[in-house]
């Protein structure tokens, strides 16, 4: 969830990611009404052309309302092919979080795959049955993942195992790439390890779903139309009785490997997870390592993972004397 809509703010998220090791940057906007994206999509569309910003995921709004997590839910309409196809077709968009059970779900994904953009099941109610004939039908067609595993979907059960248990098997089976928001707070440490060993680092992609309040105080924010209270670095939504929903996260990338590692899992696959895997999702092969003619583009951390060094596209963006 970006600061969506102040340029400036656009800017200074950029820069506090990109200065922690973010070198490619996807902006994540929430579901809103059809002119408000349009509006968000026309003001991020230079910085995606400059290259501040490796594109935009639209995370809605196409979703379940059961599962909206901490998205307005007055936002979410059924499927409409005719709106996703404006939208996408402004040339920003590179991934749509949609839940497959919503309407037109199969012509949406046909849209996407039409403009080169990752579809990505979340946010969603369906049952496992449901999930896997969806992603039966999207994966042959190219790209394919899940939108941060297990935050927005029902718990996985013993004789209904749902989304998580759909999309774990898919993984298994090469097909989809499972997000893991492996910030310490939406995830155990142990439901972290336990993907990455059920389906190894090439099928995880590691992100921060990090949100306004990243990188700054705690406080109140705005997450799209709903205020966020920030405690203790973590974002709920503000609500008559109390705190809500998670509102995103607080992390940087960076945060996330560390605490994936300090999940037992091999700092290798963690840095894969963050790094290929996603760049490979998105259809970049210029970013996501470390070879001969790709972007140059490091991280220098200290022995407990906290950045040192950025460099991007050959230019230190950071750099701390030893």
């Amino acid at each position: 969830g970006f600061p969506d809509d102040d340029l400036d703010g656009v800017l200074a998220a950029a820069a506090h990611h990109r200065a922690h090791g973010t070198t490619t940057l996807v902006a994540s906007l929430v579901s809103a009404p059809a002119a408000v994206l349009r509006d968000r999509l026309a003001l991020l569309a230079p910085l995606v052309r400059a290259g501040e910003l490796a594109g935009v995921h639209l995370e809605g709004p196409f979703l379940s309302a059961a599962r909206c997590g901490a998205q307005d839910p007055a936002a979410l309409v059924p499927g409409d092919p005719a709106l996703l196809e404006e939208l996408v077709g402004t040339g920003v968009v590179v991934s749509v979080t949609l839940a497959p059970e919503t309407a037109h779900a199969a012509e949406l994904v046909a849209v996407l795959r039409a403009h080169g953009v990752l579809p990505s099941f979340g946010h969603t109610d369906a049952s496992a049955a449901e999930t896997t004939a969806a992603v039966r039908a999207a994966a042959p067609d190219g790209r394919l993942s899940a939108t941060h595993l297990f935050n927005g979907m029902p718990p996985l059960l013993s004789r209904a195992p749902g989304p998580v248990g759909a999309c774990l098997a898919a993984a298994a089976r090469g097909e989809i790439v499972l997000e893991l928001i492996a910030d310490g707070v939406h995830l155990a440490p142990e439901t972290v390890a336990a993907v990455f060993d059920l389906v190894g680092p090439a099928q995880v992609a590691l992100v921060s779903d990090a949100m306004a309040a990243a990188g700054v105080a705690d406080g109140r924010y705005q997450l799209g139309a709903l205020p966020v209270q920030v405690a203790g670095g973590v974002a709920r939504l503000v609500t008559g009785d109390g705190p809500g929903a998670i509102a995103g996260g607080t992390a940087r990338l960076v945060d996330v490997v560390r605490q994936t590692v300090a999940a037992g899992v091999p700092l290798a696959d963690a840095v894969l997870a963050a790094s290929g895997t996603p760049a490979r999702l998105l259809g970049r092969d210029d970013v996501g390592h470390l070879a001969p003619g790709a972007r140059a583009d490091v991280l220098v951390t200290d022995r407990e993972l906290h950045p040192t060094g950025v460099l991007r596209a050959g230019r230190w963006v950071r750099r701390e004397e030893s």
